[in-house]
């Protein structure tokens, strides 16, 4: 397997945790050049104020040299259109964002980038960044069992809207974090303050320096979360996966 493959990072976070005002924020910036971002539909994102080409009903290409690529529920059709868009004059990119939406189960989206073998050839996992609402993730998380999950499989875990929140709140809020995933960083962010660098790790600053083959075949620790969520009467990718630590 080539270790030149485009690393792929999961943004995902539970409807209200500010995900989406976020990208908005930070798409147009010098991070995000070379870099494409993958969304279900291009209206939830604000970046017609920043196009500067339209190659096809899928891709757009932004004044920072973005590209956004419309998913439509399809992730490994849409990585194979990001394949071909050179064919189409798309520039280069060299770092790929999925941005789920709100009630998205991330383990088949992992699935997806670890196992299909056309998406494999070119793509490799990187990681999953997941944010959570300050002020009412305690309560979704006794509700619904999407918010745990995303919290579970994550690498680095954005605890927004941090600046409304009361500090022993935040406090008990991490205590609960940790209790659903031991391993993952947690970082409290404000929105307008927070850089791509920060919210996503230091592969999203402008000109980072691309990462050395030894870190490039370190397996990441979401690959080993994953595995107990797999029912072993069950195809691998199926989704009808058992709940994850905290859900009945």
């Amino acid at each position: 397997m080539s270790e030149t493959r485009i690393p792929v990072t999961v943004f995902t976070g539970f409807l209200g945790s500010g995900k989406t005002t976020l990208l908005n924020r930070l798409i147009g910036t010098p991070a995000f050049e070379r870099s494409a971002v993958v969304m279900n539909e291009f209206g939830e994102i604000a970046i017609d104020h920043l196009l500067i080409a339209s190659p096809s009903e899928q891709l757009v290409v932004l004044d920072n040299g973005c590209i956004c690529c419309s998913a439509r529920g399809d992730l490994a059709g849409a990585l194979r259109t990001l394949a071909r868009g050179d064919e189409a004059g798309v520039p280069g990119f060299d770092r790929v964002l999925v941005e789920t939406t709100g009630l998205a189960d991330p383990v088949p989206l992992l699935e997806t980038l670890c196992e299909d073998a056309q998406v494999t050839e070119r793509y490799r996992p990187h990681g999953v960044v997941t944010m959570v609402d300050a002020i009412n993730a305690a309560g979704q998380l006794e509700e619904f069992a999407e918010p745990v999950k995303q919290i579970a499989i994550a690498d680095r875990l954005l605890v927004s809207k941090s600046d409304l929140a009361q500090p022993a709140e935040l406090d008990r809020l991490e205590l609960r974090l940790c209790s659903l995933n031991p391993g993952a960083s947690i970082l409290r962010v404000v929105t307008a303050e927070t850089d791509a660098a920060t919210a996503l790790g230091p592969t999203w600053q402008p000109e980072a320096p691309r990462e050395d083959n030894k870190a490039r075949r370190k397996s990441p620790p979401w690959r080993r979360k994953m595995a107990p969520w797999r029912r072993p009467d069950r195809p691998r990718g199926e989704r009808d996966l058992p709940a994850p630590p905290g859900v009945a």
